[in-house]
């Protein structure tokens, strides 16, 4: 497998994109192999890399199916219920508390046993 090409950020030849380009385009990878990166330079830690496809190559988005939103719903749902009032949030439960805010705000103790 050889290297492949790297390009400064913006200078990406016409004819390639990042996945969110394709997305924006209506498009996905479709299975293509990356064919070059971008690299943008920060100044006290690595560059960051976007991989490149081939808009040629690509192929269009999967429609949404009544299934595929009915499980998207359903695992939106969950990520809102509390797991100690059981209750709807209204809002997706932060992982970082594990709980709602009142629940969290009534645990001096915090969800995971350690004190704040």
């Amino acid at each position: 497998m050889g290297a492949l090409p790297v390009f400064r950020w913006r200078l990406a030849p016409d004819g390639l994109a990042t996945r969110r380009q394709l997305r924006a385009l209506g498009l996905r990878p479709g299975g293509q192999d990356v064919v070059a990166q971008l690299e943008r330079p920060r100044r006290r830690r690595g560059p960051l890399v976007a991989y490149l496809y081939r808009v040629d190559l690509a192929v269009p988005v999967r429609p949404m199916t009544p299934a595929r939103r009915a499980a998207l719903a359903k695992a939106n749902a969950a990520r809102r219920l509390c797991p100690v009032c059981r209750r709807d949030a209204g809002y997706v439960i932060p992982t970082s508390l594990g709980t709602c805010v009142p629940c969290t705000d009534a645990d001096p103790h915090g969800s995971d046993g350690s004190t704040r």
